[in-house]
This record gives C-alpha cells, structure tokens and sequence, in this order.
C-alpha cells in the first residue's frame, strides 16, 4: 500500500476551473498526493485531472474527507461513494472524517464505525481524523484499535504549531498533516523566515516545508501557479541548520486561523 507522500497539494478554496488546472499542473510538476474534500465541491474537478493526467493510479495517493453533515448512518457510506464517483476512482488512499461531529445526535462510535466500515468495504486504504483534540484523538483510539488513525489533519503553521496535538498524535503513531502551512501568505512576509530563506537561496515557503519534514510533520499547501507549485516540491534541496529549526520553533504564537462555530474545544 502506498504511504502518504511528505508533501501534497491541497485543493480547499480551488473550484470549477481552477480547480482541474491547478491539480493538472501539480500532478504535471510530480505531486502524487491531492488532498480535497466533499465541502470543497471540486471532488469531480479532482478527478478530471487525475484521470487527464495519465498516471498509473498506484502512483497516486489521494485523500477525501467526509463532511460532518454526512456522519449519521444513512448518509456517511452513501456519500463516500458518491464522492468516489466524482473522482472517477474505485478507492481513495485516505478517508478522514472532516471535523468532529457538533451536535449530540450523532455518537463518536457510530460515526467512526462507518468509517471502519468505508476501509472493511475498499472504500479507502487508510482511515484517520481532522481537527480532532487530544480528548478526541483518545477515544478514537479507544474506539478504532490502536494503529488504525493514519493521520489528523489541523492547522499548522510557523505561527500555530499546535505541539501539543502533534505530540499526542506522535505517541499513538498518527501522523500530523498541516493545512494552511503557510498561513495563508503571512509566511511570505515574516523577517525570520525571509532571513533564512535568503541564507539559501530559496522562498520562505521551501523554508517552512523543510522545517516541517524535520518535525515529522506532512504538509498539503495550496497553490495555484505552476511555478509556486515546482517550488514548493523542490524544498528537499533546503538543509536547516539546528539553530534556524529553533528560530522557526520560536514563532509559535498560538494563531489560529480556521475555528468555525461548529469546532471542538481546541487544546
């Protein structure tokens, strides 16, 4: 089975279009990990791409999550399959469940066992979790077996590290995936990291991306241009040294960017 690349692009924001272009030319640069959701409505421009792009699909890993309007019983494995049949696929790599459940008419177990039950039918490889706190990440685990939880999906970036999350998810063996890695731009314009972009020769958002590699952290940036795109997948070539690693550490503020009105109790 295919592992999850270290960097994916993600497609949230991205429509109609845009949305086709912009995963063509990813795919076209060497991404082999896109990331959407059934809430972006683009799942079928996704697919076109995907399907154009002439890749083998066992190239491919591709991930989708669950919107949390779809978690109750007679919803949530109807609309896995209608997300797989935007996508023109008969299987993702990786399910998530979108965000934690708001209300309490729908239990954590019910909603989790549907998602056992997407991976028992070959809906999808791996399985795992977004926006979920420490608090949630442990009943999951509870409810799902140890090892089952291949990632959560939050928001992390230079100003929001969310180490706590990161570090409970380490200890289970679920990895952490960032959205939004550069903060929507605001990387792009911090002295520290334009700094030690400078000291190589290379765009503060490569700087970030290979912090992150270095704090095991997976990350889905989104782009548009075909050049930001190429950039981005060229991070690998940026050696931090311990000292920048710590000085990027340091920025951690707590800004969080995306808390909707129906998010959990954040850590």
């Amino acid at each position: 089975m295919k592992d999850m690349p270290q960097l994916g692009m993600g497609t949230f924001r991205l429509k109609g279009e845009e949305a086709r272009e912009s995963v063509s030319k990813a795919l076209k640069v060497g991404f082999r990990h896109i990331d959407t959701a059934q809430i972006y409505d683009n799942e079928a421009e996704v697919g076109d791409a995907i399907k154009t792009s002439g890749l083998d699909r066992s190239e491919l890993f591709v991930t989708t999550k669950v919107w949390y309007e779809s978690l109750g019983d007679d919803h949530f494995i109807p609309s896995v399959h209608e997300s797989l049949e935007k996508l023109k696929l008969e299987y993702v790599d990786l399910l998530l469940i979108h965000w934690p459940y708001p209300g309490n008419d729908i239990s954590l177990e019910s909603y989790l066992g549907n998602l056992a039950k997407a991976k028992a039918l070959g809906l999808t490889r791996h399985i795992g979790v977004s926006n979920f706190t420490i608090d949630l990440l442990n009943k999951a685990e509870e409810i799902l077996g140890e090892g089952e939880i291949y990632t959560n999906q939050i928001e992390i970036h230079p100003f929001m590290q969310n180490k706590k999350v990161v570090e409970a998810g380490k200890e289970k063996g679920v990895r952490a995936t960032a959205y939004m890695p550069f903060a929507v731009g605001k990387v792009m314009k911090d002295e520290t990291l334009l700094s030690i972009a400078q000291n190589h020769n290379a765009t503060p958002a490569q700087v970030v991306l290979a912090w992150m590699e270095k704090r095991h952290i997976y990350a889905i940036p989104s782009s548009t241009s075909e050049v930001h795109l190429a950039e981005n997948l060229a991070y690998g070539g940026v050696k931090l040294s311990e000292e920048e690693l710590v000085l990027i550490d340091d920025l951690d503020n707590g800004e969080r960017i995306v808390s909707p009105d129906f998010a959990p109790d954040w850590d």
